[in-house]
């Protein structure tokens, strides 16, 4: 619940009876000092509570030349011109559709909040929790690609991160990964990096860290990992700080563990596709558990450029909603151009990234470029 220029927007129910023709919620309007009063009728019935959303129609009817309206994508009560001694009545109604057209109505709703940018600032919903209800539920009420979110955390040494998120895409990854994603989620990605790093120290994508040793999925042991994607710094150590410091001070146990195709092997000497010459390219792949990745070249440009390999794309063989409703988005926020690592290789000493300038590009490994990585919450 919030108030705000006469305007009164509730969300969370918490009546208490107070005569029998009203319920009455208690110290929403501070400022004032008094209570708002709602009246529920459902089917003409008079009831405690708002009921399950969806297969009503409303009518919001209040005094004091108040106005009453109700929002069916968040399924909540916007009162305007409130004043002292407001008293609303919410009527709801059947309205004669089946629980099957209502699903079918959702599923609608969401292809169309995956296929139109809005843009609203929706950092009440992240504020009230009420965005993971609508994330987790699939139906997400009043969320639309490009919408967005701003919060400031501390990280773990108590240094303030304040962060714009973007919703960049809805369900996209589901039925994915090596154990089947099933989980209702949004694809979250900063509006501008977090900051500039590099992907190794030396310009390589080849070998690192020689005593690196992981287990992919469904493997039976351990396998040297030839550097790659999944043995370069940014993988091992810079996504992990990232993910400690900025994200998961903000988004706790809303983060989503999913599996990933990740190319973890580089031949030096193989012709990468877009050019055909023998100088690099990544040569195998497996599945890991990852919470956060960088974007591959397909998720942000819809196809590839510079990426060596196929062994490069795995999953992230979709354009996300975002880039192909707001293409600026690729580069640029709030008129500010930035440029940040791909995780794509694109030979034995350069990764791909998407320039400040608006171009794909590869860049030595070596170099210090912004980190603008996505993940999945529920």
């Amino acid at each position: 619940m919030f108030w705000g220029g006469g305007i009164l927007i509730i969300r969370t129910y918490a009546l208490y009876q107070e005569d029998k023709e009203y319920n009455v919620i208690k110290g929403i309007v501070p400022d004032f000092g008094y209570d708002v009063k709602l009246a529920i009728e459902v089917n003409g019935q008079k009831e405690n509570n708002v009921p399950t959303r969806g297969l009503y129609k409303t009518n919001v009817v209040c005094n004091n030349d108040a106005t009453g309206s109700w929002d069916y994508n968040a399924w909540n009560l916007r009162i305007d011109n409130l004043k002292k001694d407001t008293k609303c009545t919410i009527e709801f109604q059947s309205n004669g559709i089946t629980q099957a057209e209502y699903n079918e109505y959702i599923s609608e709703g969401v292809s169309l909040r995956r296929n139109t940018y809005r843009g609203k600032d929706i950092t009440d919903y992240y504020n009230d929790n009420s965005l993971y209800d609508m994330i987790s539920s699939g139906r997400f009420d009043d969320i639309y690609v490009g919408d967005y979110f701003t919060t400031t955390k501390p990280d773990n040494n108590g240094e303030n991160h304040t962060v714009t998120w973007l919703i960049a895409d809805l369900n996209n990854y589901l039925h994915s990964g090596y154990t089947d994603l099933t989980t209702n989620h949004a694809t979250i990605i900063p509006a501008r990096p977090f900051e500039n790093q590099k992907m190794n120290d030396s310009d390589t994508t080849g070998v690192v860290d020689k005593t690196l040793k992981l287990k992919p999925l469904g493997a039976t042991e351990e396998k040297s990992i030839i550097g790659a994607y999944v043995g370069s710094n940014m993988k091992q150590k810079v996504l992990p700080d990232i993910l400690e410091n900025y994200i998961e001070p903000v988004f706790e146990n809303h983060i989503i563990t999913y599996t990933n195709l990740l190319t973890d092997q580089m031949e030096s000497s193989r012709s990468n596709q877009f050019g055909g010459l023998p100088n690099g390219a990544s040569s195998g792949w497996a599945w890991y558990d990852s919470q956060v990745d960088l974007m591959s070249e397909v998720n942000v440009y819809g196809s590839t450029v510079w990426s060596s390999s196929g062994y490069d794309i795995g999953i992230d063989n979709r354009q996300y909603a975002i880039f192909k409703l707001k293409p600026e988005f690729i580069n640029s926020y709030n008129q500010s151009s930035f440029s940040y690592w791909l995780k794509a290789i694109a030979t034995y000493t350069t990764f791909a990234y998407a320039s400040n300038q608006g171009h794909a590009n590869p860049s030595f490994a070596s170099t210090s470029l912004g980190v603008r990585p996505r993940f999945l919450i529920d």
